[in-house]
């Protein structure tokens, strides 16, 4: 048998009874598991996040992109609800060249 399935058997087997050892083997396995789990992909995300270069990609008008059929019930109309003038352009393009 292997290790993967015996310990599926284990935990199975814990979440099932009825006793305060089902809880007890859950809180040890989200202290054990999960905050580490959790922590390395914060880590992990935030390490991307230093790497990644916030430079504007060039913008190209492609026809079948950024079609507005009607305006937006919101301000003047053209800008999304959570528009980011650096990271999403308008029909024509960004609103400014500098961040």
């Amino acid at each position: 048998m292997s290790a993967a399935l015996a310990a599926r058997r284990v935990l199975a087997a814990a979440s099932h009874s009825g006793s305060e050892g089902g809880a007890k083997t859950w809180k040890i396995l989200t202290i054990v598991l999960a905050f580490p789990g959790v922590s390395v992909c914060i880590a992990n995300a935030y390490m991307k996040a230093q790497a990644h270069s916030h430079e504007q990609h060039e913008f190209v008008p492609y026809p079948h992109l950024r079609i507005r059929t009607k305006r937006f019930p919101w301000g003047d109309g053209n800008h999304s609800l959570f528009h980011n003038p650096h990271t999403n352009p308008l029909p024509d393009g960004y609103e400014s060249s500098h961040h």
